[in-house]
């Protein structure tokens, strides 16, 4: 079969779901992963066929977006800033304002650099999933001695992938998060992108994402909230050095409520800051 016949069926089935800008993302997307074809490539080769193997490939992958599932799981695969990570149904799909977290801290570790005219810095992240955030800092801290906390095995294992794909040292540990009395060692920066949607935003969030991604990683209790931050934020007061420095992603929502936590717990530098979009997504606080 011509690709540009398959084409044609690919967008009549999507785009009751989808606008068609994105309908031709995921189009050459799978293109490129199962043809190995840029769409420049294909441009040069209209008459370009698809043999019958390479059309079961695209038809199961067109049944699963018919399903609304993430295009990130039906390829296995994104890209983090500017790094590739695999990623399945035990990770959530990395999002963009965790890259703009990750910039905040390589800014501000580049400024304590100038500083102490150290590089050595100790970082500990809570809750890997794909492991985006600790392998892109030490990606981009190659000084930096990375570790990382999950509870979920498979997601470990999908983060330990991850590091050797991206030919990174990070020491992943297994733990309860909320269970736990201690954190491993001192740190100069400990980070965090914990469970943090209501239940009540559910109706709010796409069905994509209730339908696929994992809900241990999304989603708290109404009625605690932030049961996942003060927790991290205690553990945190006991394991960050003299001049360490807690971050977290947080809920758009409750960014008020995040202040009057980390003050009460005893933080007395806390910094709010808001993404792209203009809402406060992340935060930073120190003693």
């Amino acid at each position: 079969m011509k690709l540009k016949t398959y084409k044609a069926k690919f967008y009549e089935k999507l785009l009751s779901l989808f606008p068609e800008t994105e309908v031709e993302s995921f189009f050459y997307l799978l293109t490129e992963a199962y043809l190995e074809k840029t769409r420049i490539q294909l441009a040069l080769e209209p008459d370009f066929e698809i043999n019958s193997e390479q059309l079961q490939q695209f038809e199961k992958a067109l049944q699963r977006l018919f399903q609304q599932e993430p295009i990130q799981y039906i390829l296995e695969e994104t890209e983090f800033f500017g790094y590739p990570f695999q990623v399945n149904q035990y990770t959530l799909i990395p999002r963009p304002e965790t890259e703009e977290l990750v910039a905040w801290i390589i800014e501000d570790v580049a400024a304590r650099k100038q500083e102490t005219n150290t590089a050595k810095i100790s970082i500990l992240d809570i809750g890997t999933g794909s492991g985006c955030i600790p392998i892109s800092l030490a990606k981009e801290l190659p000084q930096a001695k990375v570790s990382s906390i999950d509870v979920s095995k498979e997601a470990l294992q999908i983060a330990q992938n991850n590091s050797a794909l991206n030919q990174v040292e990070v020491k992943f540990i297994q733990q309860d998060i909320l269970q736990a009395e201690s954190l491993p060692e001192k740190y100069e920066v400990i980070v965090s992108n914990p469970p943090y949607v209501r239940e009540l935003e559910k109706e709010q969030m796409h069905q994509n994402v209730l339908d696929f991604e994992p809900e241990l990683a999304l989603f708290v209790e109404d009625n605690n909230p932030l049961i996942f931050y003060r927790k991290i934020a205690r553990l945190a007061k006991n394991a960050l050095t003299k001049n360490g420095v807690l971050y977290f992603e947080i809920n758009e929502y409750l960014p008020e409520e995040m202040v009057s936590l980390l003050e009460e717990i005893g933080y007395q530098h806390i910094e709010l800051k808001k993404d792209i979009f203009g809402k406060f997504r992340m935060c930073k606080a120190s003693f």
